[in-house]
């Protein structure tokens, strides 16, 4: 958002900030005006689903009425509900789209990171403008990160010519950079957006499969078309395919490879080998960037083979020009109760592992 933006939001719409009484922690009333009901009413979602998910989430009372808002809790509670609503409100007077509860819990997010990094009186001057990195292309428009490792994450993305992203699904690791590749492609900072997965298992056996190379990789390349055809038209899509300006390369046919002028995309990382990962980062040429994203907690190679992701993420900390970004199951984007299972699922190996660590715990004497 621009500056320009920012001021007119702020323009739109109305309110005081809390005033404390003598007692923090005592309930506080912040009364909110928009100036535009239509805009008011995709703030609020339909059947104020919105409110009731800010309430949930900040533990505050609010009670939308027409464009009029009034938000009650503790004066911090109240004070972060207020400026999420600011939020809401500039995102959707820029776009003018229906807001998501993804997108609710993004402005929460950012309105709590805002608290910890920056003065109470800076908050409050620029309440509505983004301080979460975003990606912007022409069909999707611009995309904020909905948390502090997605905001991170942006920003290596921008700054470094190789980035490592892991993390468990749901985080937007794929995804994001899919759009930030997108981005780059459109703005001419590179000339080809070239895609890699490891198909199958360590061997990526795909003779056998029929058809040509596309249409042998096609189903494991899935989630990423989803990803192009979200952030792209598809008659761009369908004509980068046929152009070569987006290609579809299974890890086994890179070898051998210079990739220059182009964004390179290896998602799955954690199911190459060490030598096929050593073979890969070795592909970049000049003018090129390349970002690897992978889950280290789902590898599917076979009992004692050496994960590439894993190894070369340890290898390569700390060399200038490389990223590295780890998202955790607080940082799942994609519903909240796939936060819950990933959490769930780590927990359990955790135990699983201090069982295995401790085989024979030492028992309490008898009294």
């Amino acid at each position: 958002m621009s500056a320009s933006d920012g001021a007119g939001a702020r323009g739109a719409l109305k309110g005081r900030g809390p005033v404390r009484p003598a007692g923090q922690d005592e309930a506080v009333e912040v009364p909110l005006t928009f100036d535009d009901n239509r805009l008011a009413s995709l703030v609020f979602g339909q059947y104020d689903q919105n409110v009731a998910h800010i309430e949930r989430r900040l533990d505050v009372t609010a009670t939308a009425l027409g464009n009029h808002l009034v938000i009650k809790g503790s004066p911090d509670a109240a004070e972060k509900a207020r400026r999420v609503f600011q939020k809401l409100y500039a995102r959707v007077r820029t776009g003018g789209s229906t807001l998501t509860l993804g997108d609710v819990d993004g402005a929460i997010r950012e309105a709590t990171a805002q608290a910890t990094l920056f003065p109470a009186e800076t908050i409050a001057a620029e309440a509505d403008k983004p301080h979460f990195e975003q990606i912007a292309t022409r069909k999707r428009g611009a995309v904020r990160a909905r948390n502090p490792a997605q905001d991170e994450y942006i920003k290596l993305l921008r700054t470094n010519e190789l980035v490592f992203a892991e993390g468990p699904a749901g985080t937007g690791k794929t995804w994001l950079a899919v759009g930030h590749a997108v981005s780059l492609l459109e703005q001419g900072h590179a000339e080809r957006l070239i895609l890699s997965r490891p198909a199958v298992e360590a061997g990526e056996r795909l003779g056998f499969l029929p058809g040509d190379m596309r249409e042998k990789v096609d189903p494991y390349l899935r989630p990423i078309y989803d990803a192009l055809y979200d952030f792209m038209e598809a008659r761009h899509v369908d004509r980068g395919l046929q152009t070569g300006q987006i290609e579809i390369a299974p890890l086994a046919f890179m070898r051998g490879r210079t990739l220059t002028n182009a964004v390179v995309l290896l998602d799955e990382a954690q199911n190459t080998t060490s030598m096929q990962m050593k073979m890969f980062l070795t592909r970049l040429g000049e003018g090129s960037r390349m970002i690897i994203t992978g889950d280290p907690s789902q590898i599917d190679l076979p009992p004692g083979q050496k994960s590439g992701l894993v190894e070369a993420v340890r290898v390569l900390d700390g060399v200038e020009g490389i990223g590295h970004v780890r998202f955790k199951d607080i940082d799942v984007v994609r519903h909240d109760l796939v936060r819950r299972i990933v959490t769930a699922y780590e927990s359990a190996a955790h135990g699983a592992d201090e069982a295995e660590r401790n085989p024979n715990p030492r028992r309490r004497p008898l009294a």
